[in-house]
């Protein structure tokens, strides 16, 4: 994004005569390499943060007051608020987010000693589950900390874009987005456990090969209701093994462990259900080893048994995100290939020789609209930092 075009624009929508300090800052967007559906199960996941992400331009004020402007719904023009207004409201829509970071921000014990004013703007596409709202916490809880000299260690700022996204918002997801966005890392995948918090780098050397993003382009209806059910049904399939077994999530168990007891769960649905968490889980932690050892063709086999377990056992994937997987799998210079996210629309990922990149995204997305009857957007992504401030002088 041009620096200059993003300060002229915060110039046309706050003007001061006060030229200087204005800061930037750049929060990514995320994808889930590997490791779907896992965190609630007690497993791990494998996201990384991308070159796609949520820029702001920030300037703290002598006032109260908190004025936001989002270039991406230019229709909502300027919201505006007082630190001392800090409820949520529907009406301030996108600004909830924002609104949201600086009340916890400030309950945590950190009062801000005047308000500020921010344009933002997001190049990650609407709807395409790849934590634009993650991205934007992440932005204010870094541009608050900077600009105010406060000292939240990151992962703190991470928890309480998590606190916002679930008590603020409303939206029953877990930290791994946040965790992406906040604590990414340039050409690296982190392994993480969702429950302890616990993770580990592991470098992505792609080398000849690039990650592409391909959008469905698919309204997402069904994604928090089918999420709310998976997640029952793992609950209960897990009820059933602990009825013999010591195991507090399905993650505990190992594929031969589950293989052995799987009878307890005695119902043809939930047993998918749950072999999908186990698997999925084991397979994210060898994919670790693979990317460690350098067995990059091993790590796109584990993408693509991903995508396979996700679409028949855990059938979260439906007609267009198969349609792009299988798609995908055909090109040549095609490591791997599965879906990202929630699951019923939203994004698949591939690695792809960047030789080859050109005819696999006309390809696959010939094959796309010719099967789906609509067409999907393809996006060249890079593995980059999470969220930080780009300079101190704009």
């Amino acid at each position: 994004m041009n620096k200059e075009f993003l300060t002229s624009k915060f110039h046309e929508i706050f003007p001061n005569e006060d030229k200087a300090n204005i800061r930037l800052f750049f929060s990514p967007g995320r994808i889930n390499l590997i490791g779907e559906h896992t965190d609630y199960n007690g497993g791990h996941v494998f996201p990384s943060a991308i070159t796609f992400g949520t820029y702001g331009v920030a300037r703290k004020r002598e006032d109260q007051l908190i004025r936001l402007y989002s270039l991406n719904f230019p229709e909502d023009g300027t919201i505006e608020f007082s630190l001392n207004e800090l409820d949520y409201e529907k009406s301030h829509g996108w600004a909830n987010y924002p609104k949201g970071m600086v009340r916890y921000i400030q309950e945590a014990g950190e009062k801000l000693s005047s308000g500020f004013e921010v344009l933002v703007y997001g190049d990650i596409p609407n709807g395409a589950g790849l934590s634009s709202s993650a991205s934007l916490e992440m932005l204010i809880g870094v541009i608050v900390n900077e600009m105010f000299g406060l000292e939240f260690p990151r992962l703190e700022l991470v928890r309480l874009g998590k606190k916002v996204e679930n008590e603020f918002i409303g939206v029953n997801s877990g930290i791994m987005d946040q965790f992406a966005v906040g604590m990414g890392k340039k050409d690296c995948g982190i392994l993480l456990d969702c429950h302890t918090l616990n993770y580990q780098y592991a470098p992505l050397n792609l080398t000849d090969y690039q990650i592409i993003i391909m959008n469905t382009n698919k309204r997402r209806e069904l994604a928090d209701s089918k999420y709310n059910e998976r997640r029952s049904e793992c609950e209960e399939a897990l009820a059933r093994l602990q009825t013999k077994l010591p195991i507090k999530e399905l993650g505990d168990l190992s594929e031969q462990e589950f293989e052995d007891n799987r009878h307890l769960i005695n119902d043809d649905v939930l047993e998918r259900r749950a072999k999908h968490a186990v698997y999925e889980n084991q397979r994210t932690l060898k994919a670790l080893k693979a990317l460690q050892a350098g067995e990059l063709e091993n790590f796109g086999a584990l993408m693509n048994a991903s995508h396979l377990s996700l679409r028949d056992d855990y059938e979260v994937t439906g007609l267009e995100l198969d349609t792009l997987a299988e798609a995908s799998w055909k090109q040549p210079g095609t490591l791997g290939a599965r879906m990202t996210g929630a699951g019923f629309g939203g994004c698949a990922i591939a690695i792809v020789k960047t030789a080859q990149i050109d005819e696999f995204i006309e390809e696959v997305a010939k094959e796309y609209k010719e099967k789906v009857g609509y067409e999907a957007t393809f996006y060249v992504a890079s593995i980059g930092d999470g969220a930080k401030e780009i300079t101190t002088e704009v």
